[in-house]
């Protein structure tokens, strides 16, 4: 089996692809101060960018994890991505409240997704 790393770093890659599933790391926005829709908005942005480089889209994500610092953001999360996702082929996915690596991300959101 092959693995392909992604945009690998000190610490992790950003995308790996094995077996035909592409695994993408939690993804933040570039931009702190944003609301959470905004950042919400850049996080989709950049998955989509990942997944075009691992040969894959927004329409064969299998599951997201959605991790809000505040829970009570959840409905301005939702407009950036009900904007975003394809009416057809909508993941599984979970949303959690949880204390992200530093106060100034708002959303992290990690997917799986076949690869093209």
């Amino acid at each position: 089996m092959s693995i392909r790393r992604i945009e690998s770093g000190a610490r992790m890659s950003q995308a790996v692809v094995a077996n035909g599933v592409v695994y993408l790391a939690g993804q933040v926005a570039g931009d702190t101060s944003a609301d959470v829709e905004g950042q919400t908005r850049q996080v989709l942005a950049e998955i989509d960018r990942l997944l075009a480089l691992a040969g894959s889209d927004k329409r064969r994500i299998l599951t997201a994890n959605v991790y809000l610092a505040d829970i009570g953001t959840f409905a301005e999360m939702n407009r950036a991505w009900d904007a975003w996702v394809a009416a057809d082929a909508k993941p599984a996915r979970a949303t959690t409240e949880a204390k992200l690596a530093t106060p100034a991300y708002r959303v992290e959101i990690q997917v799986t997704a076949l690869a093209g």
